[in-house]
């Protein structure tokens, strides 16, 4: 048989996607060759910025590094921390507790490598005392690795850290554009669990559409929908579902409400949650509730669709950001000079925006490069004024060597695509 037709590698290809589960006969998903790959990314660009170390308190920068994960909840609230040293091994400074008995349990790839972390947060007047705590014990890892002295990275900083830092005397660099540089250009398996991830998503938008939008209904129904759809097929967390029906779709309220869905009303319902093992479904469908469109919102609906895939074809190795920007209309990024969120494209991953952001409020003066298999969230809105519902789209998009591919495969409104 002849399966020459098939290609690209397979992790390209949105239609072919591998089970969650693992199997002896398949290859599927290879999560130390994941974990490896990573950390590999993460060290190749310490390198290229001349980092001696990066610290990260941002839970998903933990997680590239160390695979470690306890929960949407301490992701950001900078209780927890790793160090790794250029050369050497990551450390994880985990909470106290059963937390750290949790970690080294769950983590045999880190052993001999966790730590109690030092909270300092909200610690009243204890605060510098015990921001004093974390920096030594920081400090301590860069001590043993022999680099100090050398130029430190960290992520995320507030100034009780920063001053504790400073006190030290240690050389505080910004590590995110090391951290960034690996984390958006994609391995073969964090494209597979992005696929996995889109391929949820997929489904519950067809359920919106088919099985549970009617006149009724209230947005907050179909958000609780979403949620509990998608926990049952995989998803770790449901980041937010924001449902905008009728009025509420100009302006665009970017959060669900009680309001009753009417029949008539354009409904626009934008997905983001966290899939297998981190890996986000950001997109977005416009329907019509229970009513076909009419003429105008078809011409909206092609406006906001045109402009989109104007600007994901531009998606290729070799392109820049200014290339994709140039591709949509002028908007409010142009008019204000700064992101609306409502026509860009943004990198996503382990993080709903991770790395690169594509506007017109600064890529067309400062391009950054597309490099063969980053993966972006591309979104455009139809927001003239005195509109009395309007339209907004989004695809999720791997840049591939051979051009860019559509991940998110929900159908769009039928009667918008004939022409």
């Amino acid at each position: 048989m002849d399966t020459s037709f098939i290609g690209a590698p397979h992790e390209w290809d949105p239609r072919r996607v591998y089970s969650q589960t693992g199997a002896d006969w398949q290859y599927r998903v290879d999560f130390e060759q994941l974990r490896k790959d990573r950390l590999a990314k993460i060290r190749e660009q310490m390198n290229a910025h001349d980092l001696g170390a990066l610290v990260l308190f941002a839970g998903a920068n933990i997680r590239y590094v160390t695979a470690s994960y306890q929960g949407n909840w301490k992701y950001n609230i900078n209780i927890r921390y790793v160090v790794l040293p250029n050369g050497g091994e990551p450390v994880l400074f985990e909470t106290a507790g059963s937390d750290l008995q949790c970690a080294k349990l769950d983590l045999p790839w880190v052993q001999g490598a966790i730590q109690p972390a030092i909270t300092w947060q909200w610690a009243e007047g204890a605060g510098p005392a015990m921001a004093g705590r974390m920096a030594q014990s920081v400090a301590e890892v860069l001590e043993a690795n022999g680099v100090r002295n050398e130029r430190i990275g960290v992520d995320n900083l507030d100034m009780p850290a920063l001053q504790a830092f400073q006190e030290l005397k240690l050389n505080i660099v910004n590590g995110w554009p090391a951290v960034s540089a690996a984390r958006v250009v994609k391995t073969r398996d964090e494209i597979e669990l992005l696929k996995q991830a889109a391929s949820i998503g997929d489904a519950a938008m067809w359920k919106i559409k088919y099985e549970w939008l009617k006149p009724g209904v209230r947005e907050r129904e179909i958000e609780a929908k979403v949620h509990e759809f998608m926990l049952e097929r995989g998803c770790e967390i449901i980041y937010d579902i924001i449902v905008a029906s009728g009025g509420n779709t100009s302006p665009y309220r970017r959060w669900a409400t009680d309001k009753i869905v009417r029949q008539g009303d354009l409904v626009i319902v934008d997905i983001n949650a966290v899939g297998p093992s981190g890996y986000f479904i950001d997109f977005v469908r416009c329907f019509k509730c229970a009513a076909k469109m009419t003429p105008k919102e078809i011409d909206l609906y092609r406006e906001v669709y045109d402009s989109m895939y104007a600007g994901l074809e531009k998606l290729r190795p070799g392109n820049t950001t200014a290339d994709v920007a140039a591709a949509f209309p002028v908007y409010d990024d142009d008019k204000y000079k700064t992101v609306t969120l409502q026509q860009f494209a943004h990198s996503i991953g382990l993080t709903l925006y991770e790395g690169m952001w594509i506007s017109r409020a600064y890529s067309l003066q400062y391009p950054a490069e597309i490099k063969e298999n980053m993966y972006f969230a591309i979104e455009t809105f139809a927001g003239h004024p005195g509109l009395q519902q309007t339209c907004r789209l989004e695809e999720n998009v791997l840049v591939s060597a051979n051009g860019p591919v559509v991940f998110t495969l929900m159908e769009h409104m039928e009667e918008a695509m004939v022409r």
